[in-house]
């Protein structure tokens, strides 16, 4: 909240943590550092309080005050706050804060929320302070009540205050304003300090100065003799206002020792350091038609003896005593009707509160009742279904031993089946260690095209045929028998978009793979040994072989294959642009925990492959098909990129969303059909989807592809693949052929790639 900085801010204060609230609120978000800023107090008497000593009183009243400003104060001052304090004495916390507003045109006000007693010391009514200030507040002055250091409502001024008009007024000008405090008090009236005989110098002869400070005791502005407010010479800063009568009480009709009685305003008191207190003297008022008749009586009488004025004073002595305990009688009256009427409605709220517990027990037992029945039907229906369960679990149970008697004698069956069909019928072809070392010149480093997780690759020739042979670690390879088995079931694996397992060494864990001329799709699309670049055509023609080549891994029996390591560098390419599928089982041939420890390799060393891994299955070591569908989304993207594939989805993405996907295509590429290239990108981006359930299974991606690959074949009347180059040992690319003459260069270009 932003102040003009000249507003006058009040901030009410009691004891309780309300007012700490509230101040603490107001320094947060009003008061600036050397801004002054007044502490109102209101202390409030019952009306049958009687009027103390002024002299204990105000003694008292400094040790309270004292007590209660001081934690006030020296928090202000810690805030290089500076404060006045004012101690309000009346009958209704909220009338006194409004007069005072009034008095002084106040322009802000920032109290707290009444609690049980909120800012009252003797709660008769128990009534909202902060309410009562915002409904009856001035429309020039802002009223913030807080709550817990929160404001809890607020109530803005309409208009700015009159502060040129008040502060031209005249002292006579603001007795009514000193009038209507008093009647904030219910009628109070008071002795007149002229009768009193206690008048000080600074209450009579300083009488318009008193009445200017109601104004604005706190220097708000300058008096009408260019002093400020608090320069008034006064001890220690005290400021006292008590309103009489016009002077017509000490003209002519001074009656000796006779005490007129008089309104009198709240005798209001502030000082820097709370030297001295107020008092508010408080009597009942009396009838003025009386007051009037007696005074006739007394003037009738002013020019007779002093006897006849002793005879008067006793009269009015003893119809002062009269009415004082006839107000008395009425007040304990009027108390206990009050009683009276609250007991009658304590006992008809509890006959109400009663009658009502009675219904609702009344309904509660209804309801209850109603529970049990239903709840008594459930438990009925509830044995009923057990029991049906229970028949059909025994059912179930009978027909499970049926069908695993079953299973096992057939898988009996199967396995002698099996262990005759391999005995006779071996569908590889079984090469000796012999055969193996000749072929690779006894594993010459100078024929080793690559190594990685899984052992290293050579280049040879067997059976007059180039092949590559893929050496297991002895870490990684199982036991002889079951890698029998599992190269076994992978050589019945035939498609042609599967790189063909030739044979292999059970041995010594060594396999042979068919030779590929044209080498890996990552030389290709990155160009390595500066090879020409794919045509559009073919790399849609490539995409869906690959997605044929996959789905068959899916759909393999009796459970899918996974082949949890698809990347262009495991995409192989044939003389006649074929793309094949390589390493397909190889995690077959090793046990489960090394083939883990090989994807981690996979994931620390290559920043690459981590880039096609299943998000959830680095996070939850789940193994699924949809792993696959993400690697092939990742794949998809760098077909038509060439890009590398560490943020590639996001990068297409951005590109899609900026309308500048032109810009991420191949630029080896002329001739991109543009339409065709954003539906084949938003296909790869729904297959690299982080999560597993939002990615298409690939019958669903295999139409949209086929769609693609014919509309490329439309398109390739005049496409003429270049020419193979002269056949080698390596199943490398163009670009080994360049670098196999380096071979310290040429072990990251395998065509059976790690």
């Amino acid at each position: 909240m932003e102040l003009k900085g000249d507003e006058a801010i009040i901030v009410a204060i009691d004891k309780d943590k309300t007012s700490q609230y509230a101040l603490k609120w107001a320094v947060d978000n009003v008061l600036r550092k050397n801004r002054n800023v007044t502490l109102v107090h209101v202390k409030q008497r019952l009306p049958s309080t009687p009027i103390p000593d002024v002299g204990r009183t105000n003694n008292l009243m400094d040790a309270q005050a004292k007590e209660l400003f001081l934690p006030f104060r020296c928090f202000l001052s810690r805030k290089d706050i500076k404060c006045q304090e004012v101690v309000i004495e009346g009958l209704d916390i909220s009338k006194a804060l409004i007069d005072y507003v009034l008095v002084n045109t106040i322009e802000v006000v920032i109290l707290g929320a009444s609690s049980k007693n909120g800012l009252l010391r003797l709660n008769l009514r128990s009534s909202d302070v902060g309410a009562n200030v915002t409904k009856g507040a001035p429309d020039f002055c802002s009223v913030y009540v807080i709550q817990k250091g929160k404001v809890l409502s607020v109530k803005s001024a309409t208009r700015p205050a009159p502060r040129m008009v008040a502060r031209n007024q005249t002292p006579t000008q603001m007795i009514p304003n000193v009038i209507s405090a008093s009647d904030a008090c219910h009628g109070l009236v008071g002795r007149s300090q002229a009768s009193r005989g206690d008048r000080s110098p600074r209450a009579s002869p300083r009488h318009s100065e008193g009445l200017d400070s109601i104004r604005s005791p706190f220097t708000r502005g300058k008096a009408a003799n260019g002093r400020s407010y608090g320069a008034i010479s006064m001890p220690e800063s005290d400021i006292s206002f008590v309103s009489s009568r016009p002077s017509t009480e000490r003209s002519s009709f001074d009656c000796g020792s006779f005490d007129m009685m008089e309104f009198s305003h709240p005798r209001l008191s502030c000082g820097s350091d709370m030297s001295s207190g107020s008092s508010f003297s408080e009597r009942r008022s009396i009838d003025l038609n009386s007051l009037t008749e007696s005074s006739s009586f007394c003037s009738g009488f002013s020019v007779s003896s002093s006897s006849h004025m002793d005879n008067v004073e006793a009269e009015m002595r003893r119809l002062r005593m009269e009415l004082q305990q006839t107000m008395e009688m009425y007040n304990a009256a009027c108390k206990e009707a009050l009683t009276a009427k609250q007991k009658a409605l304590e006992l008809q709220k509890s006959k109400t509160e009663e009658n009502t517990r009675v219904e609702e027990a009344r309904s509660s037992e209804e309801a209850a009742m109603a529970i049990a029945e239903q709840e008594r039907a459930k438990c009925k229906a509830a044995i009923e279904a057990a029991e049906a369960a229970q028949k059909i679990a025994e059912l179930e149970a009978q027909k499970r031993v049926n069908a695993e008697v079953k299973t096992k004698k057939e898988n009996g069956e199967k396995m002698k089946v099996v262990s005759v069909s391999t005995r006779n019928d071996v569908r590889y072809r079984r090469y000796s260690i012999e055969e193996i070392e000749i072929a690779t010149e006894y594993f010459s480093e100078a024929l080793k095209i690559g190594e990685g997780g899984y052992g290293p690759v050579y280049r040879s020739i067997l059976d007059h045929t180039p092949v590559a042979i893929k050496v297991l670690r002895p870490d990684a390879a199982q036991g002889q028998s079951q890698f029998q088995q599992e190269v076994e079931i992978l050589s019945t694996i035939r498609h042609p978009n599967m790189v063909l397992l030739l044979g292999a060494c059970p041995e010594y864990g060594c396999l042979v793979y068919e030779y590929m001329s044209h080498g890996s799709l990552d030389d290709r699309l990155f160009r390595r040994g500066n090879t020409p670049p794919l045509p559009w055509q073919l790399r849609f023609r490539i995409a869906a072989e690959i997605a044929t080549g996959l789905l068959f891994l899916h759909q393999s029996k009796p459970e899918p294959l996974v082949h949890r390591d698809l990347k262009p560098a495991n995409i192989l390419i044939d003389r006649n642009y074929v793309s094949k599928i390589s390493d397909v089982g190889l995690a077959r041939l090793v046990p489960p925990s090394m083939a883990d420890n090989v994807t981690q390799y996979r994931m620390t060393q290559a920043a690459g492959t981590f880039c096609y891994i299943d998000p959830e299955y680095q996070q939850t070591g789940m193994l699924g098909t949809k792993s696959d569908i993400y690697s092939l989304g990742i794949l998809y993207l760098q077909l038509i990129t060439a890009k590398p594939a560490m943020g590639l989805t996001h990068h297409v993405q951005r590109a899609m969303d900026q309308g500048t996907f032109r810009e991420m295509l191949d630029p080896s590429v002329l001739d991109w059909p543009y339409d065709q290239a954003l539906e084949f990108a938003q296909l790869s981006l729904s297959c690299a989807e982080l999560r597993r359930k939002d990615r298409p299974d690939l019958t669903q991606i295999l139409p949209t592809l086929e769609r693609l690959r014919e509309f490329g074949e439309t398109h390739m009347a005049n496409f003429m693949f270049t020419p193979p180059g002269p056949s080698r040992l390596s199943q490398v690319s163009t670009a080994q052929d360049v670098i196999s003459a380096n071979p310290s260069t040429a072990s990251g270009n395998s065509a059976i790639s790690e």
